[in-house]
């Protein structure tokens, strides 16, 4: 019986080495393609906070905790069975999907450049989107499903980028770390969102500390610091944003048009960053990168301005007239 019972502890505990081994290969691939997608990312980071400006300090959190729930629910439920059947029967169809999120985050991008720099036109183009708000639920509500549409495509990009960097290895674990990167990279873009968009009520909480100790002077002057400065630094924040997703988006693209367009292309984008490189070759690298970054931007503008008359005289009378259909198919 002892002899049998410690067969049997040494397969439970070389069963148990096992699965800590398998963690550990988890845990370790997680962490490598997360730093891959870590571009995608900040982007991720600097956009939402931009959709929560303008509302009452009650309602950020929520707003936030609902954008991090529609994030988390498109990666797990959509995005990472999607990724996994695509990449398994359709592996050919993952890159034009990936540029038409990136035409859309484009479109989006360009869409707040013409909003801040010509407001009446931007009125008009919301107008024939019939997407006015007419009052501040209505608002809450679009802001949030229009956050949740661009971390959708953020998030399919994080996606992708993790599945690509993964190993060749069983489709179980792929899908435990597609989720595990998914989770994470939920928590700490929303976390650190949170921390952002409530740092000024936490500098209104510190300027009014009435303690007369050294401590809570340091505090009132790092609470009013915080009070005057989170303004300006959501402002600053939002234009990153902005500029983000159109530099994520014409990357997508341009990365689809060096695979799938004519091979000068490519060549024309090496060229352009070799040469950067070469003005100063001690920083190499970062001028190839922002190189790439710039071109990125610019072909990101092109989609933008592009995609906004399309969608706003093809693609939005069409889906105001299925609209229209809908009702009336269901009624006959």
């Amino acid at each position: 019986m002892s002899v049998g019972l410690m067969a049997l502890l040494d397969d439970i505990a070389a069963i148990a080495k096992m699965a800590a081994a398998s963690l550990d290969d988890v845990a370790s691939q997680a962490a490598k393609a997360g730093v891959k997608a870590a571009g995608v990312v900040i982007d991720d980071t600097a956009v939402t906070p931009g959709y929560v400006i303008g509302f009452a300090a009650k309602r950020e959190l929520p707003i936030v905790g609902r954008i991090a729930a529609g994030s988390l629910r498109n990666k797990l439920l959509i995005l990472l069975p999607v990724a996994l059947a695509l990449s398994y029967f359709l592996p050919w169809t993952i890159t034009p999907l990936l540029m038409l999120g990136g035409a859309y985050l484009c479109y989006e991008g360009v869409e707040k450049v013409l909003e801040a720099v010509m407001p009446h036109q931007a009125h008009a183009h919301e107008a024939q989107l019939e997407t006015v708000a007419l009052n501040a639920k209505t608002l809450e509500d679009e802001k949030i499903a229009s956050a949740i549409k661009t971390d959708f495509i953020l998030s399919a990009e994080i996606m992708a980028i993790t599945l690509a960097a993964l190993p060749a290895g069983s489709f179980v674990k792929q899908a435990v770390v597609l989720a595990v990167v998914a989770i994470g990279i939920t928590v700490a873009v929303y976390g650190l969102v949170a921390l952002i968009v409530k740092a000024d009520d936490v500098g209104i909480a510190l300027a009014r500390n009435e303690g007369a100790s050294v401590l809570a002077g340091g505090g009132r002057g790092l609470g009013r610091a915080l009070v005057r400065g989170m303004p300006v630094f959501l402002t600053i924040l939002s234009v990153v944003g902005t500029a983000a997703m159109i530099w994520v988006g014409g990357g997508i693209v341009l990365h689809g048009l060096e695979a799938y367009g004519p091979p000068s292309i490519g060549a024309a984008v090496h060229a352009a960053t070799e040469a950067a490189a070469h003005v100063l070759p001690a920083a190499s690298g970062l001028l190839e990168w922002i190189a790439h970054a710039a071109i990125s931007g610019v072909l990101g503008l092109l989609v933008g301005a592009v995609t906004i008359p399309i969608v706003g005289f093809a693609l939005a009378p069409a889906w105001k007239q299925i609209k229209r259909l809908l009702p009336r198919a269901a009624q006959g």
